[in-house]
């Protein structure tokens, strides 16, 4: 490369967003996911010895999915093809397989292919290269925010390893900032920024566990400093900046965690007066709408359950309503919701039995299916008894009929125990005369 050329390059890299110059090329700079990426972990075996395997990377926006890939790029000595399923179809998966079987015939490489937001491909474009994955032609690095069990096919799925990444905790935020801020050659070191140590926190704060968000923002602080030649950067500059009103964050994110439990006890306290305060206060100091969103609707089947089951439907569409609406007028969808579930009746019975199933779950292990209730689509399984005896409710009186449906282990085992309370007090007595029918005739 001559001098010309090493120009071109710098000055390419600098126009390039901070985010993107930052970017981790090695697992030491990784930071967050130290279970992933510990000097032990599965994954840093595969890349120190240039094995890596098929396997989707599942967790939030901006907690490293990409990077990681880029990362295993760097190490390896196969072909690396990045591909986004939001722009390709079936005709560029085609494409891919070709070039994989060129470098594989001319060169004997093996050719890793990274899909990012792979929950974007449909069932075709993921049957597509199905088979290659299979015959090892192709080793797939997935890059998903959705569960994979729903957005990624089964027989994919059961080929690749999911490795899941988490959300970014603050701490691990305000590194990758400070990092940034020194770093004099991809980062903002020639510019001697001095950000107060309680602007920082803030910054950690509102980005929601995002790397990515956290550094879209100092980069806008550093251009606000550069055009009005401020070097020493407050809290309320950021504040100012971000066009958001100044919440109070420290370092441990105790201000944060302090409101929402005030919102969350007011909910559960039926008090909508201090429910709606509290979500005003987080509304007003810049909090991410679709997390006070998210809380209200775990409320709904954990503090209300049965008791209004209308209200799970009232959060999810106060969620939806401000997907559509935004801020401001989306605020009022999240008020309503609020109010709702505030003045629901309350049942934590769904949450209690949940705990109780996992825990049965857990501990019993994988306890046989009655061979009474299972599917018989073929003739073998007729033979061997699968849905022998199954007794079709609807066949009987009031559509219910006794007979067994949990493993033999776990028969009489109640988990779900409804309170008198709202809508439940109709199912506790539905109930309660079924589970009386069967204690008699079991």
């Amino acid at each position: 490369m001559d001098i010309f050329e090493e120009q071109a390059r710098k000055a390419g890299d600098a126009s390039k967003p901070l985010a993107e110059r930052m970017r981790p090329t090695s697992f030491h700079e990784f930071v967050g996911q130290d279970h992933v990426t510990g000097e032990k972990s599965l994954l840093a075996r595969a890349v120190r010895s240039d094995r890596l395997f098929s396997m989707i990377l599942w967790g939030p926006p901006g907690c490293g999915k990409t990077t990681l890939a880029k990362i295993m790029a760097g190490k390896t000595k196969a072909h690396f093809i990045h591909f986004s399923a939001v722009l390709s179809g079936v005709k560029d998966i085609r494409a891919v397989v070709e070039e994989a079987l060129t470098q594989q015939r001319l060169y004997g490489r093996k050719t890793i292919l990274f899909v990012d937001e792979i929950h974007r491909f449909n069932k075709s474009q993921q049957d597509a290269f199905l088979h290659h994955v299979e015959s090892g032609l192709i080793t797939l690095i997935g890059a998903t925010t959705e569960n994979p069990s729903f957005e990624v096919i089964a027989p994919l799925l059961s080929r690749c390893r999911v490795i899941t990444l988490k959300q970014l905790s603050e701490r691990d935020i305000e590194k990758v900032i400070s990092r940034a801020i020194k770093d004099r050659v991809k980062g903002l070191g020639k510019l001697d920024l001095e950000i107060a140590p309680d602007a920082i926190n803030y910054l950690c704060a509102v980005s929601d566990g995002d790397a990515r968000v956290a550094l879209n923002n100092l980069e806008a602080v550093a251009i606000w400093g550069q055009e009005k030649h401020v070097r020493n950067i407050t809290l309320q500059d950021i504040a100012n900046i971000l066009e958001k009103k100044v919440f109070l964050y420290d370092k441990s994110g105790e201000q944060h965690f302090n409101l929402i439990s005030a919102f969350h006890k007011s909910l559960r306290g039926s008090d909508p007066d201090a429910a709606l305060y509290w979500l005003a206060r987080m509304l007003e100091a810049g909090e991410d709408p679709f997390y006070l969103a998210r809380r209200m609707v775990r409320f709904a089947s954990e503090d209300v359950g049965n008791a209004d089951p209308h209200a799970l439907t009232v959060a999810n569409n106060a969620m939806e309503a401000y997907r559509f609406l935004g801020s401001p007028e989306g605020d009022l969808s999240l008020a309503h919701a609020a109010v709702y579930l505030a003045s629901a009746p309350k049942s934590n019975s769904i949450y209690s039995a949940y705990k109780k199933a996992l825990d049965a779950a857990k501990k019993s292990g994988s306890l046989p299916v009655p061979k009474h209730i299972r599917n018989a689509p073929t003739p073998l399984m007729k033979k061997l008894g699968y849905a022998k005896d199954y007794q079709y409710a609807h066949n009987f009186q009031g559509a219910f009929v006794v007979q067994r449906y949990l493993p033999e282990e776990l028969e009489g085992t109640i988990f779900y125990l409804p309170t008198d309370r709202g809508y439940e007090k109709v199912i506790k007595q539905r109930l309660d005369k079924w589970r009386a029918l069967k204690k008699k005739k079991i």
